[in-house]
C-alpha cells in the first residue's frame, strides 16, 4: 500500500518521517515547546501557502476564466464550486490553529509569554509585533474574507451590488494579509534567531 496515493496517507507519512528524524537523530531538547512551535509553523505554512495561492494563482485564474467565458470558455464555475470552498475551509482552520498554537508557544517559552509579547515588553517586541500582525491577519480571515467569500460563492444570498462590494472587501483584506505576512514572518524568524529590540 502506497501512502502517497491519498492525502491522509501522505500527511501520516510526513509525521512518521519527522518522528524518525527526531528519534534517530538524537535531537536533544526536543520538548513540548518545540512541538507547539512545530505545529505552529506547520499550520502557518498551510495558512500562508493558501493565502499566496489565492493571491498569486486563484484570483488571476478566475479573472482569466471570466474573460475566457465571453469567448465560449468554461468560466470560473469549477474553481468557485469545487476548489474555493475547500481551500477556504483549510485557510480558515489553518489560520485559527496557527494563532492558537502561537499563543500556546508563547506561554510555554522560557524567556517570554503571550502577555509580554502582546504588550511589547522589553525583549519580546519582535515576537510581539509578529503576534499582533498574525492577530490582525486572523481577524481579516474570519471577519472580512470568509463572510464576503460566502456571498461571492453563493453560500449566502446577496444582491449583485452586495457581491461586487464583497469581492472588493475580500480582495483588499486578502491583499492586506499578503502584505502583513512578510513582516510577520520576519518577526517570527527574527525572534528565534536573536533579533531583539
Amino acid at each position: 500500500m502506497n501512502p502517497l496515493t491519498s492525502i491522509k496517507g501522505t500527511i501520516i507519512a510526513g509525521f512518521i518521517l519527522a518522528g524518525i528524524i527526531v528519534f534517530a537523530g538524537g535531537m536533544s531538547g526536543f520538548n513540548a515547546l518545540n512541538l507547539e512551535v512545530w505545529f505552529h509553523v506547520l499550520a502557518g505554512v498551510i495558512w500562508i501557502g493558501i493565502l499566496y495561492y489565492f493571491n498569486f494563482v486563484q484570483v488571476p485564474g478566475v479573472g482569466a476564466a471570466l474573460a475566457d467565458a465571453n469567448n465560449g470558455g468554461p468560466g470560473p464555475a469549477a474553481i468557485n464550486k469545487y476548489i474555493a470552498p475547500k481551500a477556504l475551509l483549510w485557510f480558515r482552520m489553518a489560520a485559527a490553529v496557527t494563532w492558537l498554537t502561537g499563543v500556546a508557544a508563547l506561554e510555554s517559552h522560557p524567556s517570554t509569554s503571550a502577555m509580554a509579547a502582546f504588550t511589547l515588553q522589553a525583549g519580546s517586541q519582535v515576537i510581539g509585533i509578529g503576534a499582533w500582525l498574525g492577530t490582525i491577519m486572523l481577524f481579516n480571515v474570519w471577519v472580512l474574507i470568509w463572510p464576503n467569500q460566502q456571498k461571492i460563492l453563493g453560500m449566502k444570498e446577496a444582491t449583485a451590488d452586495e457581491i461586487a462590494k464583497a469581492k472588493f472587501v475580500a480582495l483588499m483584506a486578502s491583499r492586506t494579509n499578503t502584505v502583513l505576512s512578510i513582516p510577520m514572518l520576519m518577526c517570527m524568524i527574527g525572534f528565534g534567531h536573536g533579533l531583539t529590540f
